[in-house]
Protein backbone atom coordinates (compact mmCIF):
# COMPACT_ATOMS: atom_id res chain seq x y z
CA UNK A 1 0.00 0.00 0.00
CA UNK A 2 1.78 3.24 -0.78
CA UNK A 3 1.47 6.33 1.44
CA UNK A 4 0.08 9.09 -0.12
CA UNK A 5 2.84 11.53 0.26
CA UNK A 6 3.44 14.67 -1.41
CA UNK A 7 6.43 16.81 -1.60
CA UNK A 8 4.35 20.17 -2.19
CA UNK A 9 1.17 18.96 0.22
CA UNK A 10 2.92 16.54 3.00
CA UNK A 11 0.87 14.28 4.94
CA UNK A 12 -2.42 13.40 3.85
CA UNK A 13 -4.41 14.00 7.05
CA UNK A 14 -7.42 11.29 6.46
CA UNK A 15 -4.69 8.16 6.46
CA UNK A 16 -3.94 9.40 10.15
CA UNK A 17 -7.80 10.65 11.47
CA UNK A 18 -8.19 7.32 10.50
CA UNK A 19 -6.13 4.81 12.38
CA UNK A 20 -7.49 7.46 15.60
CA UNK A 21 -11.03 6.48 14.57
CA UNK A 22 -9.95 2.47 15.48
CA UNK A 23 -9.00 3.17 18.58
CA UNK A 24 -12.62 5.12 18.99
CA UNK A 25 -13.90 2.28 18.16
CA UNK A 26 -12.00 0.36 20.82
CA UNK A 27 -12.54 2.65 23.29
CA UNK A 28 -16.40 2.31 23.16
CA UNK A 29 -16.35 -1.58 22.72
CA UNK A 30 -17.70 -1.24 18.83
CA UNK A 31 -16.51 -3.17 16.36
CA UNK A 32 -13.42 -2.20 14.19
CA UNK A 33 -14.12 -0.36 11.74
CA UNK A 34 -17.35 1.62 13.09
CA UNK A 35 -16.39 4.75 12.37
CA UNK A 36 -15.40 3.98 9.27
CA UNK A 37 -18.68 2.55 8.37
CA UNK A 38 -20.38 5.76 9.65
CA UNK A 39 -18.06 7.80 7.53
CA UNK A 40 -18.75 6.36 4.28
CA UNK A 41 -22.99 6.47 4.72
CA UNK A 42 -22.63 9.79 6.30
CA UNK A 43 -20.71 11.04 2.93
CA UNK A 44 -23.09 8.71 0.83
CA UNK A 45 -26.23 10.70 2.75
CA UNK A 46 -24.82 14.51 2.28
CA UNK A 47 -24.24 13.67 -1.52
CA UNK A 48 -28.10 12.79 -1.73
CA UNK A 49 -29.16 15.70 -0.42
CA UNK A 50 -26.43 17.84 -2.36
CA UNK A 51 -23.66 18.73 0.28
CA UNK A 52 -20.19 19.46 -1.50
CA UNK A 53 -16.75 21.11 -0.39
CA UNK A 54 -16.06 21.93 3.06
CA UNK A 55 -19.73 21.10 4.11
CA UNK A 56 -19.23 17.60 3.05
CA UNK A 57 -15.77 18.01 4.26
CA UNK A 58 -17.05 18.22 7.56
CA UNK A 59 -19.45 15.74 7.85
CA UNK A 60 -16.81 13.18 7.03
CA UNK A 61 -14.41 14.14 9.55
CA UNK A 62 -16.84 13.95 11.92
CA UNK A 63 -18.15 10.78 11.40
CA UNK A 64 -14.60 9.68 11.70
CA UNK A 65 -14.07 11.83 15.12
CA UNK A 66 -17.84 11.11 16.83
CA UNK A 67 -16.23 9.41 19.56
CA UNK A 68 -12.73 11.63 19.68
CA UNK A 69 -14.30 12.18 23.48
CA UNK A 70 -15.09 8.81 24.23
CA UNK A 71 -11.83 8.76 27.05
CA UNK A 72 -12.90 11.89 29.00
CA UNK A 73 -15.47 10.49 31.28
CA UNK A 74 -13.93 6.93 31.66
CA UNK A 75 -12.83 7.61 35.01
CA UNK A 76 -16.04 8.73 36.40
CA UNK A 77 -17.87 5.94 34.46
CA UNK A 78 -15.53 2.99 36.37
CA UNK A 79 -16.62 4.28 39.16
CA UNK A 80 -19.95 3.35 38.68
CA UNK A 81 -19.54 0.13 36.32
CA UNK A 82 -17.03 -3.01 35.50
CA UNK A 83 -16.68 -2.11 32.03
CA UNK A 84 -16.84 1.42 31.20
CA UNK A 85 -15.88 0.27 27.42
CA UNK A 86 -18.97 -2.05 27.44
CA UNK A 87 -21.36 0.22 28.84
CA UNK A 88 -20.54 2.88 25.98
CA UNK A 89 -21.24 0.10 23.38
CA UNK A 90 -24.36 -1.00 25.16
CA UNK A 91 -25.48 2.70 24.94
CA UNK A 92 -24.60 3.56 21.47
CA UNK A 93 -28.32 2.87 20.34
CA UNK A 94 -30.04 5.05 22.67
CA UNK A 95 -26.86 7.57 22.58
CA UNK A 96 -28.96 11.35 23.33
CA UNK A 97 -32.25 9.58 24.57
CA UNK A 98 -33.46 10.86 27.44
CA UNK A 99 -32.09 9.51 31.22
CA UNK A 100 -35.13 6.68 31.55
CA UNK A 101 -34.58 5.31 28.37
CA UNK A 102 -30.62 5.06 28.69
CA UNK A 103 -31.21 3.80 32.04
CA UNK A 104 -33.34 1.06 31.62
CA UNK A 105 -31.03 0.05 28.59
CA UNK A 106 -27.79 -0.15 30.65
CA UNK A 107 -29.82 -2.02 33.12
CA UNK A 108 -31.15 -4.22 30.74
CA UNK A 109 -27.54 -5.38 29.94
CA UNK A 110 -25.33 -4.19 33.13
CA UNK A 111 -22.84 -7.30 34.50
CA UNK A 112 -25.29 -10.27 32.61
CA UNK A 113 -22.36 -12.92 32.46
CA UNK A 114 -21.01 -12.32 36.42
CA UNK A 115 -23.78 -13.94 38.31
CA UNK A 116 -27.04 -12.44 40.50
CA UNK A 117 -25.53 -11.02 42.96
CA UNK A 118 -23.20 -8.98 41.40
CA UNK A 119 -25.79 -7.94 38.52
CA UNK A 120 -27.61 -6.96 41.69
CA UNK A 121 -25.19 -4.97 43.03
CA UNK A 122 -24.20 -3.83 39.43
CA UNK A 123 -27.64 -2.33 38.87
CA UNK A 124 -28.28 -0.88 42.67
CA UNK A 125 -24.75 1.60 41.82
CA UNK A 126 -25.80 2.44 38.52
CA UNK A 127 -30.42 3.12 40.06
CA UNK A 128 -28.04 5.38 42.56
CA UNK A 129 -25.47 7.11 40.59
CA UNK A 130 -26.39 6.55 37.07
CA UNK A 131 -29.03 9.41 36.36
CA UNK A 132 -26.63 12.05 37.12
CA UNK A 133 -24.39 10.84 34.79
CA UNK A 134 -25.33 11.31 31.32
CA UNK A 135 -25.52 15.23 31.21
CA UNK A 136 -22.02 14.91 32.89
CA UNK A 137 -20.81 12.56 30.22
CA UNK A 138 -22.32 13.85 27.75
CA UNK A 139 -20.07 17.41 28.68
CA UNK A 140 -17.10 15.91 29.35
CA UNK A 141 -17.30 13.99 25.95
CA UNK A 142 -18.20 17.38 23.97
CA UNK A 143 -15.57 19.45 25.46
CA UNK A 144 -12.42 17.28 25.13
CA UNK A 145 -13.49 16.21 21.73
CA UNK A 146 -13.66 19.27 20.45
CA UNK A 147 -10.56 20.71 21.75
CA UNK A 148 -8.67 17.62 20.31
CA UNK A 149 -10.38 18.15 16.71
CA UNK A 150 -8.36 21.89 16.85
CA UNK A 151 -5.88 20.40 18.16
CA UNK A 152 -5.59 17.72 15.00
CA UNK A 153 -6.69 21.02 12.96
CA UNK A 154 -9.96 20.47 12.40
CA UNK A 155 -12.51 23.03 10.58
CA UNK A 156 -15.15 25.05 12.91
CA UNK A 157 -17.55 23.15 11.02
CA UNK A 158 -16.02 19.65 12.57
CA UNK A 159 -15.40 21.34 16.14
CA UNK A 160 -19.34 23.04 16.42
CA UNK A 161 -20.49 19.46 15.05
CA UNK A 162 -18.28 17.22 18.15
CA UNK A 163 -20.34 19.58 20.45
CA UNK A 164 -23.63 18.66 18.81
CA UNK A 165 -23.31 14.77 18.74
CA UNK A 166 -25.92 13.55 21.25
CA UNK A 167 -28.01 16.68 20.02
CA UNK A 168 -31.47 14.99 19.08
CA UNK A 169 -34.51 16.51 16.22
CA UNK A 170 -37.40 16.63 18.84
CA UNK A 171 -35.00 18.47 21.26
CA UNK A 172 -34.53 15.46 24.26
CA UNK A 173 -31.12 14.77 23.69
CA UNK A 174 -28.25 16.54 25.81
CA UNK A 175 -27.65 19.88 24.74
CA UNK A 176 -31.53 20.09 24.64
CA UNK A 177 -30.97 22.24 21.48
CA UNK A 178 -34.05 23.51 18.43
CA UNK A 179 -33.76 21.27 15.53
CA UNK A 180 -33.06 24.09 13.51
CA UNK A 181 -29.54 24.68 15.43
CA UNK A 182 -28.44 21.69 15.21
CA UNK A 183 -25.49 21.88 12.65
CA UNK A 184 -26.16 19.47 9.24
CA UNK A 185 -23.39 17.50 9.42
CA UNK A 186 -24.58 16.62 13.04
CA UNK A 187 -27.68 15.55 12.15
CA UNK A 188 -26.22 13.79 9.78
CA UNK A 189 -23.73 11.39 11.50
CA UNK A 190 -25.90 10.96 14.49
CA UNK A 191 -28.29 9.24 11.25
CA UNK A 192 -25.85 6.62 10.28
CA UNK A 193 -24.60 5.93 13.14
CA UNK A 194 -28.08 4.87 14.67
CA UNK A 195 -28.99 3.17 11.81
CA UNK A 196 -25.62 1.22 10.87
CA UNK A 197 -25.93 0.04 14.79
CA UNK A 198 -29.25 -1.01 14.34
CA UNK A 199 -28.30 -2.97 11.02
CA UNK A 200 -26.13 -4.97 12.98
CA UNK A 201 -28.08 -5.79 15.16
CA UNK A 202 -31.13 -6.76 13.95
CA UNK A 203 -30.47 -6.70 10.00
CA UNK A 204 -31.35 -4.18 7.33
CA UNK A 205 -35.51 -4.44 8.28
CA UNK A 206 -34.67 -3.63 11.73
CA UNK A 207 -32.54 -0.43 10.68
CA UNK A 208 -34.99 0.75 8.15
CA UNK A 209 -37.71 0.07 10.74
CA UNK A 210 -35.40 2.23 13.19
CA UNK A 211 -35.51 5.13 10.52
CA UNK A 212 -39.14 4.91 10.20
CA UNK A 213 -39.82 5.17 14.23
CA UNK A 214 -36.99 7.60 14.54
CA UNK A 215 -37.89 10.49 11.90
CA UNK A 216 -38.62 13.39 13.83
CA UNK A 217 -37.82 11.77 16.75
CA UNK A 218 -34.47 11.69 17.18
CA UNK A 219 -33.54 12.15 13.25
CA UNK A 220 -34.39 15.43 11.63
CA UNK A 221 -37.42 14.26 9.54
CA UNK A 222 -36.05 15.42 6.08
CA UNK A 223 -32.79 13.52 6.08
CA UNK A 224 -34.35 10.99 7.43
CA UNK A 225 -36.65 10.71 4.26
CA UNK A 226 -33.90 11.51 1.80
CA UNK A 227 -31.94 8.12 3.31
CA UNK A 228 -34.66 5.95 3.17
CA UNK A 229 -34.58 5.08 -0.83
CA UNK A 230 -30.81 4.76 -0.47
CA UNK A 231 -30.13 3.25 2.95
CA UNK A 232 -30.86 -0.69 2.25
CA UNK A 233 -27.99 -0.05 -0.97
CA UNK A 234 -25.71 2.01 1.33
CA UNK A 235 -25.26 -0.58 4.70
CA UNK A 236 -25.07 -3.25 2.12
CA UNK A 237 -21.76 -1.35 0.82
CA UNK A 238 -20.63 -1.07 4.23
CA UNK A 239 -21.31 -4.53 5.36
CA UNK A 240 -17.69 -6.00 3.99
CA UNK A 241 -15.21 -6.99 6.82
CA UNK A 242 -13.30 -3.82 6.21
CA UNK A 243 -13.75 -0.56 4.47
CA UNK A 244 -10.72 1.27 5.03
CA UNK A 245 -9.73 1.92 1.12
CA UNK A 246 -13.44 2.84 0.60
CA UNK A 247 -13.56 4.97 3.56
CA UNK A 248 -10.27 6.42 1.98
CA UNK A 249 -11.50 7.07 -1.40
CA UNK A 250 -14.89 8.75 -0.82
CA UNK A 251 -13.06 11.60 0.97
CA UNK A 252 -14.45 14.69 -0.47
CA UNK A 253 -12.67 18.17 -1.43
CA UNK A 254 -10.92 19.70 0.06
CA UNK A 255 -8.34 16.92 1.27
CA UNK A 256 -7.04 18.74 4.67
CA UNK A 257 -2.86 17.97 4.07
CA UNK A 258 -0.68 17.97 7.21
CA UNK A 259 2.99 19.24 7.12
CA UNK A 260 5.39 16.45 7.95
CA UNK A 261 6.61 19.12 10.74
CA UNK A 262 2.70 19.04 12.47
CA UNK A 263 3.27 15.26 12.76
CA UNK A 264 4.46 15.50 16.49
CA UNK A 265 1.59 17.95 17.20
CA UNK A 266 -0.95 15.35 15.96
CA UNK A 267 1.04 12.28 17.72
CA UNK A 268 0.87 14.47 20.67
CA UNK A 269 -3.16 14.95 20.67
CA UNK A 270 -3.37 11.10 20.17
CA UNK A 271 -1.79 10.81 23.15
CA UNK A 272 -3.67 13.03 25.43
CA UNK A 273 -6.57 11.33 24.00
CA UNK A 274 -5.30 7.57 25.26
CA UNK A 275 -3.91 9.31 28.34
CA UNK A 276 -7.14 10.56 29.80
CA UNK A 277 -8.19 6.77 29.76
CA UNK A 278 -7.31 6.86 33.70
CA UNK A 279 -6.32 9.83 36.14
CA UNK A 280 -3.07 7.74 36.94
CA UNK A 281 -1.84 7.96 33.32
CA UNK A 282 -2.37 11.67 32.25
CA UNK A 283 0.76 12.77 30.97
CA UNK A 284 2.40 9.63 30.73
CA UNK A 285 2.39 8.78 26.81
CA UNK A 286 4.07 12.76 25.84
CA UNK A 287 6.56 11.89 29.22
CA UNK A 288 7.74 8.71 27.98
CA UNK A 289 8.18 10.52 24.54
CA UNK A 290 10.26 12.90 26.27
CA UNK A 291 12.18 11.24 28.10
CA UNK A 292 12.80 8.61 25.52
CA UNK A 293 13.44 11.38 22.93
CA UNK A 294 16.27 13.33 25.63
CA UNK A 295 17.89 9.53 26.01
CA UNK A 296 17.60 9.09 22.43
CA UNK A 297 19.89 12.80 22.09
CA UNK A 298 22.23 11.49 24.90
CA UNK A 299 22.71 7.90 23.22
CA UNK A 300 24.17 9.92 20.11
CA UNK A 301 21.04 9.05 17.78
CA UNK A 302 20.76 11.35 14.87
CA UNK A 303 18.29 13.17 14.50
CA UNK A 304 15.65 11.61 12.06
CA UNK A 305 16.03 8.54 14.64
CA UNK A 306 15.14 10.70 17.63
CA UNK A 307 11.75 11.90 15.90
CA UNK A 308 11.23 8.30 14.93
CA UNK A 309 11.88 7.68 18.74
CA UNK A 310 9.30 10.49 20.25
CA UNK A 311 6.76 9.79 17.66
CA UNK A 312 6.63 6.27 18.21
CA UNK A 313 7.05 6.71 21.73
CA UNK A 314 3.69 9.56 21.67
CA UNK A 315 1.91 7.15 19.93
CA UNK A 316 2.86 3.73 22.26
CA UNK A 317 -0.69 3.70 24.64
CA UNK A 318 -2.95 4.26 21.85
CA UNK A 319 -4.13 0.85 22.51
CA UNK A 320 -4.84 1.39 26.33
CA UNK A 321 -8.21 2.87 25.56
CA UNK A 322 -9.21 -0.84 24.78
CA UNK A 323 -9.10 -1.71 28.44
CA UNK A 324 -11.95 -0.90 30.96
CA UNK A 325 -10.99 1.91 33.07
CA UNK A 326 -11.52 -0.15 35.74
CA UNK A 327 -8.73 -2.45 35.03
CA UNK A 328 -6.22 0.44 35.01
CA UNK A 329 -7.41 1.75 38.40
CA UNK A 330 -7.82 -1.64 40.42
CA UNK A 331 -6.27 -1.58 43.75
CA UNK A 332 -5.91 -5.03 44.14
CA UNK A 333 -4.19 -7.81 41.92
CA UNK A 334 -5.68 -8.62 38.61
CA UNK A 335 -7.33 -11.47 37.91
CA UNK A 336 -6.22 -13.58 34.90
CA UNK A 337 -8.67 -12.60 32.22
CA UNK A 338 -8.28 -9.01 33.23
CA UNK A 339 -4.53 -9.14 32.46
CA UNK A 340 -4.36 -10.72 29.05
CA UNK A 341 -6.74 -8.04 28.30
CA UNK A 342 -3.52 -5.52 29.77
CA UNK A 343 -1.50 -7.83 27.46
CA UNK A 344 -3.47 -7.16 24.41
CA UNK A 345 -3.08 -3.39 24.68
CA UNK A 346 0.22 -2.80 22.47
CA UNK A 347 -1.08 -5.41 20.24
CA UNK A 348 -4.11 -2.93 19.45
CA UNK A 349 -1.51 0.05 19.10
CA UNK A 350 0.11 -1.78 16.71
CA UNK A 351 -3.09 -2.89 14.51
CA UNK A 352 -4.39 0.94 14.44
CA UNK A 353 -1.26 2.39 13.02
CA UNK A 354 0.05 -0.12 10.83
CA UNK A 355 -3.26 0.39 9.22
CA UNK A 356 -2.39 3.56 8.20
CA UNK A 357 0.65 3.96 5.50
CA UNK A 358 2.02 7.19 7.25
CA UNK A 359 2.09 5.75 10.44
CA UNK A 360 2.88 2.27 9.53
CA UNK A 361 6.69 2.55 10.01
CA UNK A 362 5.73 3.51 13.63
CA UNK A 363 3.65 0.51 14.24
CA UNK A 364 5.79 -2.18 15.20
CA UNK A 365 8.18 -0.26 17.77
CA UNK A 366 5.02 1.34 19.40
CA UNK A 367 3.53 -1.92 20.25
CA UNK A 368 7.39 -3.20 21.36
CA UNK A 369 7.20 -1.04 24.54
CA UNK A 370 6.45 -3.82 26.82
CA UNK A 371 8.39 -6.52 25.38
CA UNK A 372 12.14 -7.67 27.53
CA UNK A 373 15.75 -9.35 26.09
CA UNK A 374 14.57 -12.46 27.95
CA UNK A 375 11.49 -12.70 25.98
CA UNK A 376 9.02 -12.46 28.97
CA UNK A 377 7.05 -9.25 27.53
CA UNK A 378 4.36 -8.75 25.70
CA UNK A 379 2.62 -9.00 23.63
CA UNK A 380 4.83 -11.13 21.19
CA UNK A 381 7.18 -12.37 23.66
CA UNK A 382 10.44 -11.83 21.23
CA UNK A 383 13.98 -12.38 22.19
CA UNK A 384 16.52 -9.49 22.24
CA UNK A 385 17.48 -10.55 18.76
CA UNK A 386 14.08 -9.31 17.47
CA UNK A 387 14.39 -5.72 19.70
CA UNK A 388 16.17 -2.78 18.15
CA UNK A 389 18.23 -0.19 19.60
CA UNK A 390 15.31 1.93 19.43
CA UNK A 391 12.56 -0.24 21.03
CA UNK A 392 14.75 -0.90 23.87
CA UNK A 393 15.17 3.22 24.56
CA UNK A 394 11.17 3.54 24.74
CA UNK A 395 11.17 -0.02 26.99
CA UNK A 396 13.47 1.54 29.16
CA UNK A 397 11.57 5.12 28.93
CA UNK A 398 8.66 3.60 29.74
CA UNK A 399 9.35 1.67 32.86
CA UNK A 400 11.25 4.41 34.24
CA UNK A 401 8.19 7.48 33.90
CA UNK A 402 5.76 4.51 34.90
CA UNK A 403 8.02 3.72 38.56
CA UNK A 404 7.84 7.71 38.89
CA UNK A 405 4.12 7.93 38.24
CA UNK A 406 1.58 6.96 41.12
CA UNK A 407 -0.78 3.90 40.66
CA UNK A 408 -3.85 2.48 42.55
CA UNK A 409 -1.69 -0.30 43.93
CA UNK A 410 1.35 1.10 45.13
CA UNK A 411 2.82 4.88 45.52
CA UNK A 412 5.49 6.72 43.18
CA UNK A 413 8.93 5.00 43.64
CA UNK A 414 11.69 7.42 44.74
CA UNK A 415 14.61 8.27 42.34
CA UNK A 416 16.82 5.63 44.13
CA UNK A 417 14.54 2.95 44.35
CA UNK A 418 14.05 3.72 40.61
CA UNK A 419 17.68 3.56 40.47
CA UNK A 420 17.69 0.33 41.84
CA UNK A 421 14.54 -1.34 40.33
CA UNK A 422 15.57 -0.55 36.65
CA UNK A 423 19.21 -1.90 37.73
CA UNK A 424 17.53 -5.00 38.88
CA UNK A 425 15.75 -5.69 35.39
CA UNK A 426 19.12 -5.18 34.08
CA UNK A 427 20.79 -7.92 35.95
CA UNK A 428 17.88 -10.56 35.05
CA UNK A 429 18.25 -9.63 31.26
CA UNK A 430 15.66 -8.02 30.79
CA UNK A 431 15.99 -4.22 30.22
CA UNK A 432 19.10 -3.29 28.10
CA UNK A 433 22.05 -1.29 29.96
CA UNK A 434 22.81 1.22 27.47
CA UNK A 435 19.41 2.17 27.13
CA UNK A 436 18.69 2.33 30.96
CA UNK A 437 22.06 4.50 31.32
CA UNK A 438 20.68 7.30 28.40
CA UNK A 439 17.24 6.83 29.92
CA UNK A 440 18.95 7.28 33.41
CA UNK A 441 20.99 10.48 32.06
CA UNK A 442 17.96 12.01 30.34
CA UNK A 443 15.90 12.08 33.39
CA UNK A 444 18.84 13.69 35.78
CA UNK A 445 18.33 16.62 32.68
CA UNK A 446 14.73 16.75 32.80
CA UNK A 447 15.27 17.29 36.33
CA UNK A 448 17.16 20.64 36.03
CA UNK A 449 14.32 22.10 33.48
CA UNK A 450 12.61 24.94 35.04
CA UNK A 451 9.70 27.86 34.09
CA UNK A 452 9.04 30.99 34.56
CA UNK A 453 5.20 31.34 34.58
CA UNK A 454 2.75 29.58 34.58
CA UNK A 455 -0.19 29.34 31.89
CA UNK A 456 -3.10 31.74 31.80
CA UNK A 457 -2.17 33.53 34.31
CA UNK A 458 -2.69 30.35 36.90
CA UNK A 459 -1.12 31.00 40.63
CA UNK A 460 1.21 28.39 42.20
CA UNK A 461 -2.01 27.63 44.27
CA UNK A 462 -3.81 26.90 41.45
CA UNK A 463 -1.64 24.56 39.77
CA UNK A 464 -1.48 22.57 42.89
CA UNK A 465 -5.44 22.44 42.35
CA UNK A 466 -5.94 21.77 38.71
CA UNK A 467 -3.37 18.75 39.60
CA UNK A 468 -5.20 17.47 41.89
CA UNK A 469 -8.56 17.82 40.20
CA UNK A 470 -7.25 16.51 36.92
CA UNK A 471 -6.64 13.13 38.97
CA UNK A 472 -10.24 13.10 39.89
CA UNK A 473 -10.33 14.30 43.43
CA UNK A 474 -12.69 15.92 45.30
CA UNK A 475 -12.98 19.39 47.09
CA UNK A 476 -12.87 17.50 50.23
CA UNK A 477 -9.56 15.35 48.93
CA UNK A 478 -7.55 18.56 47.33
CA UNK A 479 -8.71 20.71 50.84
CA UNK A 480 -7.19 17.43 53.04
CA UNK A 481 -4.10 17.04 50.81
CA UNK A 482 -3.41 21.10 50.52
CA UNK A 483 -4.17 21.70 54.19
CA UNK A 484 -6.87 24.38 53.29
CA UNK A 485 -10.67 24.75 53.72
CA UNK A 486 -13.31 23.01 51.13
CA UNK A 487 -15.08 26.17 50.40
CA UNK A 488 -11.49 27.65 49.25
CA UNK A 489 -11.05 24.11 47.02
CA UNK A 490 -14.34 25.56 45.24
CA UNK A 491 -13.24 29.18 45.10
CA UNK A 492 -10.01 28.37 43.56
CA UNK A 493 -11.45 25.59 40.94
CA UNK A 494 -13.97 28.50 39.81
CA UNK A 495 -11.43 30.35 39.14
CA UNK A 496 -9.25 27.94 37.30
CA UNK A 497 -11.50 26.91 35.05
CA UNK A 498 -12.70 30.11 34.54
CA UNK A 499 -9.25 31.20 33.52
CA UNK A 500 -8.62 27.97 31.20
CA UNK A 501 -11.55 27.94 29.97
CA UNK A 502 -13.66 24.53 30.76
CA UNK A 503 -15.97 23.08 32.51
CA UNK A 504 -15.63 19.52 33.20
CA UNK A 505 -12.64 17.52 35.31
CA UNK A 506 -11.55 16.16 31.65
CA UNK A 507 -11.25 19.47 29.88
CA UNK A 508 -8.69 20.43 33.16
CA UNK A 509 -7.03 17.54 32.43
CA UNK A 510 -6.37 17.99 28.85
CA UNK A 511 -5.39 21.33 29.62
CA UNK A 512 -3.25 20.30 32.27
CA UNK A 513 -1.03 17.71 29.94
CA UNK A 514 -1.49 20.38 26.64
CA UNK A 515 0.54 22.68 29.31
CA UNK A 516 2.58 20.09 30.32
CA UNK A 517 1.09 20.86 33.88
CA UNK A 518 0.73 17.37 34.69
CA UNK A 519 3.49 16.16 37.29
CA UNK A 520 3.94 11.93 37.85
CA UNK A 521 3.37 10.96 41.76
CA UNK A 522 0.80 13.89 42.11
CA UNK A 523 -1.45 12.29 44.77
Amino acid sequence: MATHLSVSKGLRLAEIIASLSLATDLGNALPLEKALRNTVLAVGLGEAIGLSGQDLSDVYYLALLRYLGCTAFAHELAGVVRDDNAMRGLLAPVDGRPATEILRTAIGGLDRENGVLARAQAVGRFVTKGRKLQPQMVAADCEVASRLAKRLGMSQGVQLGLAHIFALWDGSGVPATAADTIPMAARIVLIVHITELWYRLTGVDGAIATLRRERGRTFDPVLTDAFLPIAAERLAEVSHESVWEVALECEPDPRPWVPPSRLDDVAAAFADFADLKSTYTLGHSSGVARLAADAAVTAGRKPDVVDRIRRAALLHDLGRVSVPTAIWEKRGQLTAAEWERVRLHPYYTERALAQSPILQPLAQLAGSHHERLDASGYHRAVPASVLSAEARLIAAADAYHAMAEDRPHRRPFSASAISKELGQEIAAGRLDREAVNAVMAAAGQQALKTRSAWPRGLSDREVEVLRLVSRGKSNREIARALSIAEATVHHHVLHVYGKIGVSTRAGAALFAMENDLVQPGTA
